[in-house]
């Protein structure tokens, strides 16, 4: 087992990841920015690191201020949390040159999985079902005209190393494709210094299903069950639950085993999340792999009653799986991510001090945040304050605590996503599962505080 690790990460995922950490006897090294000199990550870590100024460039992004913060506090591992750098397939690499233990993938499968085209053809091969679409990257504009009018509209047009949903164009007919190839070139070009695009058959109003899988290496893969990430504006999701509503029990054997036959197909080792469009048939299509832990990770963990960064953790230390033969999933859970954003002004967001501060609790309540009453939200950073996930022995009544436990909350200051939040938990709709990932293009969001 680890001696110390070095979380590469802020907020409230580097705290998640110390108490994880210190739950298994290991000491943790905290870096920060100095902005985020008063962050609890920093304080509750054995020990901490300025490594640079706010821009993520020159200190969460900055790879050898990390390397020289592992390597002046003696950090035997660096686990890189959630974005920033924990898809980076060259960090991965520099801290095995460093000789530094990477909690995640290693560059092979990170590249791998990392290229959405590439991605594809290795589920395919693996008999994952995918979205039918053209094999590859597409040449130029005039390429993704002649695919596009081969395949029948609609079509979608991503960028193949994207994410979030930068890069990527629906085009519903043959007049629109130059111009959404041009720009979701020159998108993906900006946001991922790869201007790559593919083309894919749009599956019309589909579920987004996520599959949690845990592999060891001694080539042992397992899945907990899926995730219902449905619930999303521009592609971020908003809300997560699981099980998924549309799922049965045939289905998740389906998907899962689905999900475990990808993972093997590039020897994973740890956490990851594969990611499909299911259709209201209830066929389901691979759509990438995340190879890190996921935000909405806890949702699985109340579920299952495994801790996913400990496992995480000791997979990369080189224990075994836990035995998984009898898996079922244990009642239900939702979880709200509360951004400080303004719901009434297309998600605005909103830093600024937070000037009171409580959050609920109760049976089956768990809030992971970093904030606190005087916490300073900073402008430089994405704007998550905490996720408040409930559970209980079934979804309406997980509904219900959520809907009781948004009202307990209280984060005076900025205005946050609880508003919009509490207002879906009310929906009719939402309420009976009945909907797609634009399910938030439809709803009519009305604040009970304002009327």
């Amino acid at each position: 087992m680890f001696k110390k690790v070095l979380i590469a990460n802020r907020g409230e995922i580097a705290l998640r990841v110390i108490r994880a950490c210190h739950e298994l006897n290991i000491k943790t090294v905290a870096v920060y920015s100095t902005v985020d000199e008063y962050s609890l990550h920093v304080k509750f870590a054995d020990e901490a690191v300025c490594i640079g100024p706010p821009p993520s460039a020159e200190s969460y992004l900055n790879i050898p201020r990390i390397i020289a913060a592992a390597e002046i506090t003696g950090a035997d591992s660096i686990h890189p949390g959630y974005g920033f750098l924990s898809e980076s397939a060259q960090f991965s690499k520099i801290c095995e040159e460093n000789g530094f233990i990477f909690i995640g993938p290693t560059p092979d499968i990170i590249d791998s999985m990392g290229n959405k085209a590439k991605a594809k053809i290795t589920m395919k091969n693996a008999g994952v079902p995918v979205v039918p679409g053209g094999e590859g990257v597409l040449e130029n504009a005039e390429d993704a005209l002649i695919k596009a009018n081969e395949m029948g509209y609609p079509i979608m047009l991503k960028a193949s190393a994207g994410g979030g949903g930068r890069g990527m164009r629906l085009v519903k007919d043959e007049s629109n494709v130059i111009s959404a190839y041009k720009s979701a070139n020159q998108e993906s070009l900006t946001a991922f210094g790869n201007g790559d695009i593919y083309i894919e058959k749009f599956i019309e109003n589909p579920r987004h299903i996520e599959v949690q899988i845990l592999a060891d290496s001694f080539g042992k893969t397992i899945h907990l069950g899926e995730r219902e990430c449905s619930i999303q504006r521009r592609h971020q999701k908003l809300i997560e639950e699981s099980p998924s509503p549309l799922v049965d029990d045939e289905t998740r054997k389906k998907i899962g085993a689905a999900a475990v036959s990808g993972a093997k197909a590039v020897n994973y080792i740890g956490v990851g999340t594969v990611e499909f469009l299911m259709d209201s048939q209830k066929n389901f299509y691979f759509m990438e792999m995340n190879t890190r832990i996921q935000v909405e990770h806890p949702v699985t963990e109340m579920v299952t009653g495994i801790d996913l960064i400990k496992q995480q953790i000791k997979m990369h230390a080189g224990e075994v799986c836990p035995e998984m033969d009898n898996f079922q999933l244990r009642g239900h859970s939702i979880e709200c991510r509360i951004n400080a954003e303004d719901p009434a002004n297309n998600f605005m967001p909103f830093p600024g001090e937070i000037t009171s501060f409580h959050m609920p609790g109760g049976k089956g309540v768990r809030v992971d945040s970093h904030a606190y009453a005087g916490y300073v939200i900073p402008t430089q950073y994405d704007s998550m304050i905490g996720k408040l996930i409930v559970h209980a022995k079934n979804r309406d009544r997980a509904i219900v605590r959520m809907q009781r436990a948004l009202e307990e909350t209280i984060i005076d200051g900025p205005k946050t996503t609880i508003p919009y939040q509490m207002a879906i938990m009310k929906d009719e709709i939402f309420k009976k599962g009945k909907f797609d990932t634009s399910f938030l293009e439809k709803f009519k969001y009305k604040n009970d505080e304002e009327v």
